[in-house]
């Protein structure tokens, strides 16, 4: 029987960025199939964004993010990034390579990369197209595929599902109805995968 993992991520979330190899490592080990779930925070079930929280929680925040990437191996920039517009709309790409059959992992970790370790403003669309046809992808094609009904529908009803899912904040992954937020959770996701329901 084929196990799926339901990942509930967002391009804008650096945790996300920090466990998205481990996690496709993790799935590709444990013959798992992915679904992706692209959003933002959930407030409505309790998430909080980074700049709402008080300093002292970001601060620490910021420190443990850095031990984390670390650990990883993963590039994270931080400090001295120039104001940015909002990543989100680079989810719109993922979600029409993810469509289309097109390889969304490697548009997903090319956009991540670019935006978390080089601060590059993935939220402009010309600027997030040359960012992904520099890797090898058809940028064009997914510049013009993100106005599309079908991409913007996915959009909508990731969040939708998302919500009605109890998700709040990323990555989120859910197996066999239970949910593992956070990339620091995957050890229990995959003891799970290996027969460890909690």
């Amino acid at each position: 029987m084929t196990r799926t993992v339901e990942y509930f991520f967002s391009i804008g979330s650096p945790w996300s960025y920090i466990g998205f190899d481990a996690f496709i490592e993790l799935a590709a080990k444990n013959d798992v199939v992915v679904t992706p779930y692209l959003t933002t925070v959930v407030e409505e079930n309790g998430g909080i964004f980074s700049r709402n929280r008080p300093e002292i929680r970001r601060a620490y925040w910021t420190r443990d993010l850095k031990r984390w990437a670390r650990v990883r191996g993963k590039e994270l920039r931080l400090e001295h990034r120039p104001e940015l517009s909002d990543p989100a709309p680079a989810s719109l790409f993922v979600i029409a390579a993810y469509l289309d059959g097109q390889d969304w992992i490697g548009v997903a970790r090319t956009l991540q990369h670019a935006f978390w370790a080089e601060a590059r403003d993935i939220g402009k669309p010309d600027i997030r197209e040359a960012i992904v046809t520099s890797a090898g992808f058809d940028g064009a094609a997914l510049l013009r595929r993100q106005a599309d009904e079908d991409v913007q529908n996915k959009w909508s009803a990731d969040r939708t599902h998302a919500r009605d899912s109890g998700v709040f904040g990323f990555p989120t992954y859910v197996h066999d109805g239970e949910i593992y937020w956070g990339q620091d959770n995957l050890p229990f996701l995959e003891r799970h995968l290996g027969g460890d329901r909690p």
